[in-house]
């Protein structure tokens, strides 16, 4: 045991205008010696929250893809055992209780049930249920790949061990935070995979329908009620949007990569991206 706090452990979190849901989130953590907050640029009370918790280490940087972020504030931490978090997720009282009972082994990563909620519901369908996460584990042995979205820890080397308790995670507050994350992440994953991945509209769209149909009907979504229909619909548009901003992104740069060949055979040098920073 631990005696109320966790040494070993160091608590890693990503935020940005998280106001709405980090006073949760930061009260699960009061027994960890050390959070790392680190922001990527609030405008709201996030800040200012996280001050009043005297465990929490408060550190801000521009964003650069979620993997590079985690991997940022895992080695600004003091300690090797990294636990890491989003602002919008608690951990649950047994989880606290398990993880406080673990044995660490430095050659193992821990991966742990995460119990996503929407208007007050634990949704166990749609593509949310069940839902797994590697989030505790040695920042010597391993990290998290360099992925700009959906990042995850690079679990290669180590053997994952799967926890029982729950982090309980509520992504989406209202239907604003569905389209700000669906822009948000779709734009991510177009620069990502810009001249790695074809696309076209018929790409968007067939991608589209079977996210809904998967969503809906293979994830049994439609057991879910009508925030099941609302997940899956969202989950469509996401996969629309992905592969369509994907499709500009790649005619825009071959629009480019012509216009250089051109300039090449006229003998001119070809243009280059300004620098602006």
């Amino acid at each position: 045991m631990f005696n109320g706090q966790y040494p070993v452990i160091s608590v890693c979190i990503l935020a940005k205008n998280a106001s709405a849901t980090l006073e949760k989130c930061l009260s699960s953590l009061v027994s960890f010696s050390e959070v790392i907050l680190l922001d990527t640029g609030s405008e709201d009370m996030t800040i200012e929250i996280a001050k009043t918790y005297p465990n929490v280490k408060i550190h801000t940087s521009p964003f650069l893809g979620f993997g590079p972020l985690r991997n940022l504030a895992s080695s600004i931490a003091v300690n090797d055992w990294i636990l890491a978090l989003d602002s919008d997720e608690i951990l649950s009282p047994s989880l606290i209780h398990e993880i406080q009972s673990l044995v660490l082994d430095a050659d193992c990563a821990y991966s742990i049930p995460r119990h996503n909620y929407f208007q007050g519901k634990w949704i166990k369908g749609a593509g949310w249920h069940p839902d797994v996460v590697v989030r505790l584990y040695n920042k010597k042995r391993t990290c998290y790949l360099r992925q700009k979205v959906h990042e995850s820890v690079d679990t290669q080397n180590v053997r994952a061990i799967p926890l029982s308790s729950p982090i309980l995670h509520t992504p989406y507050r209202s239907y604003s935070d569905f389209l700000k994350k669906m822009e948000h992440y779709s734009t991510l994953f177009a620069e990502e995979h810009c001249g790695k991945k074809s696309s076209s509209l018929y790409k968007a769209v067939s991608h589209s329908f079977f996210a809904f149909f998967k969503s809906y009907f293979l994830k049994k979504g439609c057991l879910q009620g009508g925030a099941g229909f609302i997940i899956s619909l969202y989950n469509a548009h996401t996969a629309f949007y992905k592969y369509l901003k994907l499709s500009e992104k790649n005619f825009a740069a071959k629009k480019e990569s012509r216009s250089d060949e051109q300039e090449k055979e006229k003998g001119h040098p070809p243009h280059k991206k300004k620098n602006i920073f």
